[in-house]
């Protein structure tokens, strides 16, 4: 990416010129991220955010399911326009934000933080750390945290942005002071062109 475009930016231009069914991330069923609702027990009036997830189909799957609290925050406001009109008149149901990740203040705490992809773009050890910090006041006790990035397989370019790559100990040890592990796991994602991606999705427990 041109230093002298802003990550905003850099996003809004991709939504605006990219058909989302054909970027690399999209996931037409979120079914890893419904999994783990289901599984961890999260009820319909408990808070969600997903981070990252301006244009993704998970908003869709959630308010077909009826949960009540849903916040979706994405640094791209054409990504979120693009979801509102999707959604039409459901989109009143949800929170949006138009905010960074990397900088991102949360004004409530959450019960399910969801970030699939948007953490590994943080390359940048502040922005990192802000980011932990965050996670770390906004999500309630015994709430869950689930963060899917690339893994030590995955790669280190991603729609012409540098990323970071994870192993299961790098997220323990920087969540270690609230966390508790629940379980780590590998998915390759296949992506529209054909390519995979390494993922490791790490779901954690907030003490």
């Amino acid at each position: 990416m041109d230093r002298n475009i802003s990550r905003k930016d850099h996003w809004n231009n991709i939504y605006e010129t990219k058909d989302t069914t054909k970027v690399s991330w999209y996931q037409q069923n979120p079914e890893t991220a419904l999994k783990l609702l289901r599984k961890y027990k999260i009820r319909k009036e408990q808070k969600i955010i997903d981070i990252g997830g301006g244009d993704s189909c998970l908003v869709d799957n959630l308010l077909k399911l009826d949960y009540q609290d849903i916040t979706i925050l994405d640094v791209s406001k054409t990504a979120i326009q693009k979801s509102k009109e999707r959604l039409g008149n459901e989109a009143t149901k949800v929170k949006w934000l138009v905010e960074d990740a990397a900088n991102f203040k949360a004004r409530e705490n959450y019960d399910f933080w969801y970030d699939r992809a948007a953490f590994h773009f943080l390359v940048d050890e502040k922005e990192i750390d802000s980011y932990i910090n965050t996670v770390n006041q906004s999500i309630n006790p015994g709430g869950y945290l689930v963060i899917a990035t690339f893994s030590k397989n995955g790669p280190d370019v991603c729609s012409g942005l540098k990323t970071s790559q994870y192993s299961e100990e790098d997220l323990c040890e920087k969540l270690k002071d609230k966390f508790i592990k629940e379980e780590c796991f590998f998915q390759d994602h296949n992506t529209p062109s054909g390519g995979k991606q390494n993922f490791i999705f790490c779901c954690f427990r907030r003490k």
